[in-house]
C-alpha cells in the first residue's frame, strides 16, 4: 500500500489520517504546480473490466530476475512502463494498455519481484523487498529491453518505484504519472512512533511484523488481499472473476517473503542489502523529481494517503495534480482506466 512520504514518516502518516473528503478538496498551492480536478468531460467514459487479459505475455532475464511482463502496441512506439502495487498485479492495467497501444505507445507491464511469473534467477539471492531494490529491477528491465528512456506510471508500490527511478535516474525517465504523489520514504523515519489514529490505519504492517502475521498471510493471502481491496476501494464493486485474475499472481513462490520483507524493512525490523545503501542514503534526503509529472488521486481512496498539497514542492518540473471523481479508490488505473491513460498521454506531451 502507498506509504512513507519524503524524509519524515511521522509527517507523512500524519497526513494519512485526513479524511477522503479532505483529499478531494485539496488543491496544490505551489507556484510550479497547476492543480486541477477532472471536469465531467474528462471522467472515464469506458466501463472498467472491458478487457480481461493481455494478448502478449513474455519473459526476459533482467538483472536478478527472469521478469514476466505483458506488452502491447508497436515495438517502435514511445515506451511506457506501468507498475502495479500490493496486493495487485498487472491486471490493474488490463484496460489502460489497449488505450495507450492504440495511441501508438509501446506498453510494458511487468510483474514485480514476488508476483506472477517473475522469478529470481538464483535461489541464493535475498528475497529483498526494500524500495531501492524494486527500482533497480526497473532499470535492469529497461536495459534488457533496450529501452533508453520511458514514461513511468504506477500506483502503490508501483508509484513509489516510479518516483524513485524518476528521482535517481531522471535521464531514463521522460515523464511520470504517480497515484498519491511522492511516495519515497526512508527506513530511519519508519522507526518513529505515530499518533494512535495514524497507527491504526497501518494495522497490517504491524501484523506482518510478527511470525503469526507471516504465517497468516501465507495461509490466507487471497482472503487478505480481498479485504485490502475492499478497504482501499470501498466504492469499487469488483466481481470475483476480476479479483481471481489478480489473485493468481500471489501464488508466486517468493510472494510472501517479498511482501513481509518490504513491510518489515520499512519499520526497521529487517535489514536491506549493503549494495543498496548509497541509493537509500540519497532517497532519505527526499530528492526532488525534475521530470514532467502528473499526480493522481481517486476521490474514494480508502488507503492511507497524503494530502496533495503536502508533496507539491517535491516536483520541480512541469507539474499538475488531478482528482479523479466518481467513487474511484486506491486501484485507480483499473477503476478509472481512461483517466489514467489520459494522464500518461498528456504528460508525455509536456
Amino acid at each position: 500500500m502507498s506509504e512513507e512520504i519524503n524524509n519524515d514518516r511521522r509527517w507523512f502518516l500524519g497526513t494519512a489520517v485526513m479524511t477522503i473528503a479532505a483529499a478531494e478538496l485539496s488543491m496544490i498551492d505551489s507556484a510550479k504546480a497547476q492543480p486541477s480536478q477532472t471536469k465531467p468531460a474528462d471522467r472515464p467514459t469506458n466501463k472498467p473490466g472491458t478487457n480481461t487479459s493481455f494478448s502478449s505475455l513474455k519473459q526476459i532475464d533482467a538483472g536478478l530476475l527472469n521478469v514476466g511482463y505483458a506488452e502491447a502496441g508497436p515495438t517502435d512506439g514511445r515506451a511506457v512502463i506501468l507498475l502495479h502495487g500490493w496486493p495487485y498485479d498487472i491486471h490493474s492495467y488490463v484496460d489502460v494498455a489497449p488505450v495507450l497501444a492504440s495511441a501508438g505507445y509501446r506498453v510494458i507491464v511487468p510483474y514485480l519481484r514476488g508476483y506472477g511469473t517473475t522469478r529470481f534467477l538464483s535461489s541464493e539471492t535475498l528475497r529483498n523487498g526494500q524500495q531501492s531494490a524494486l527500482a533497480v529491477d526497473v532499470i535492469a528491465l529497461m536495459e534488457a529491453l533496450k529501452i533508453e528512456k520511458t514514461i513511468l506510471a504506477g500506483f502503490d508500490w508501483g508509484a513509489r518505484t516510479a518516483d524513485i527511478v524518476a528521482a535517481l535516474w531522471p535521464e531514463r525517465c521522460k515523464a511520470l504519472v504517480s497515484v498519491s504523489g511522492y511516495l519515497i520514504g526512508n527506513q530511519q523515519a519508519g522507526r518513529l512512533p505515530l499518533p494512535p489514529e495514524a497507527e491504526l490505519q497501518w494495522w497490517y504492517q504491524y501484523y506482518f511484523a510478527t511470525e503469526r502475521g507471516r504465517a497468516g498471510y501465507d495461509k490466507y493471502r487471497r482472503d487478505f488481499a480481498k479485504l485490502i481491496w475492499q478497504l482501499a476501494s470501498p466504492k469499487w464493486s469488483f466481481d470475483d472473476a476480476t479479483f481471481d485474475r489478480s489473485a493468481a499472481a500471489f501464488n508466486n513462490p517468493d510472494h510472501v517473503s517479498i511482501v513481509i520483507h518490504n513491510y518489515r524493512w520499512r519499520l526497521g525490523l529487517a535489514e536491506g542489502e549493503s549494495k543498496y545503501d548509497n541509493l537509500e542514503k540519497r532517497l532519505a534526503q527526499g530528492p526532488a523529481i525534475t521530470v514532467p509529472t502528473i499526480t493522481l488521486e481517486g476521490d474514494a481512496n480508502g488507503a492511507p494517503h497524503p494530502d496533495a498539497s503536502s508533496y507539491a514542492s517535491k516536483f520541480s518540473g512541469r507539474y499538475e495534480h488531478r482528482v479523479i471523481r466518481g467513487g474511484v479508490g486506491h486501484n485507480l488505473p483499473q477503476e478509472a482506466p481512461e483517466a489514467f491513460a489520459k494522464a500518461i498521454v498528456d504528460v508525455g506531451g509536456y
